[in-house]
């Protein structure tokens, strides 16, 4: 009888134990539906501190820890220029720090300094006209694990069922939320300077293969080159003005436009404009909305290993 009573604890502390992990799970996000829509952006123009890395993302967490420690109280941002997907961990960049202000504010000098003294680096650029958005709950650790494995799927989707030249990725960790956004228009603002100089870098031997010397000290392009290396993979400002449902953009290749050979930009098919979207609902600021509803199609998944600093327990 005394085995039976001791089994039936087991089974019911255990039970307890199963309900209590799905519970917390559930209050993480498991449950959560993820909502991709396009409209405007959660945030107005920004002046980030960040600190420039170059390898896999999993190993971005000491990066997180540095930036909340220097100031607690300080929005958590990251952008990430490379799909891990299709880009080898080493060669995968991300910019990582704190906002230290939005909108018409200007940063204080005070912590301006005092980023400045822990290395980081002091990067501002605007808001755009449209953007890709989704948010996911910001409530415990658990949180963002769920939120990079479900969210991120989601928005590769979405991207690529409407042909979409939407790229960087951004990650901004609110107070009980995390939003992600991948603008739309004026792309190439949000690629700090590291990010264009390994551009250079890496196109600099490839100019250089493909352009050949004839027997009069003439250069010539190389029959191998299909298309001039100062053509990019979709427009950095997209408008309604020169798209066409379908059809693809391309612009040049310069300072202000910095994408990979698989950078998020190739992630969006054709880089169609936002504009062949219809208008429906209001976004944050009052205005029409862009509307999420379009054809399905599928989408390779985005696994990943993304670590962050441990939520600030309020």
């Amino acid at each position: 009888m005394s085995d039976l009573l001791l089994l039936g604890l087991i089974g019911g502390l255990t039970l307890l134990l199963l309900l209590t992990l799905l519970a917390f799970a559930g209050y993480s996000g498991l449950l959560t539906g993820v909502a991709v829509s396009a409209g405007l952006p959660p945030i107005r123009n920004v002046t980030m501190a960040y600190k420039f890395h170059m390898g896999p993302y999993n190993e971005t967490g000491q990066l997180f820890t540095q930036s909340y420690s220097v100031c607690p109280r300080l929005r958590l941002m990251t952008i990430y220029y490379d799909n891990p997907h299709m880009v080898s961990p080493e060669k995968c960049r991300c910019a990582v720090g704190s906002i230290l202000s939005e909108g018409e504010e200007s940063p204080s000098p005070e912590l301006l300094q005092l980023y400045q003294k822990f290395g980081f680096k002091v990067f501002s650029f605007p808001a755009p006209s449209h953007v890709v958005t989704a948010t996911f709950p910001y409530t415990t650790t658990l949180s963002i694990w769920l939120a990079t494995r479900r969210v991120h799927p989601a928005l590769d989707a979405y991207i690529k069922e409407r042909k979409l030249c939407a790229h960087p990725r951004l990650e901004i960790y609110q107070h009980d939320q995390i939003c992600f956004m991948c603008p739309l228009a004026r792309q190439g603002d949000f690629y700090v300077p590291e990010v264009k100089e390994t551009e250079r870098k890496s196109r600099g031997p490839a100019e250089a293969s493909d352009t050949q010397v004839d027997g009069t000290g003439a250069d010539t392009m190389s029959d191998t080159s299909s298309v001039s290396p100062e053509v990019g993979p979709c427009s950095r400002e997209t408008s309604a003005a020169t798209l066409s449902p379908g059809v693809s953009s391309s612009r040049g290749w310069d300072d202000s436009d910095t994408r990979s050979e698989h950078s998020y930009s190739e992630s969006g098919a054709s880089g169609s404009s936002f504009e062949e979207l219809d208008l429906e609902g209001e976004g944050p600021l009052g205005e029409p909305r862009l509307s999420p509803e379009a054809e399905p199609l599928g989408t390779p998944k985005w696994p990943r290993e993304l670590s962050t600093p441990e939520k600030d327990e309020e």
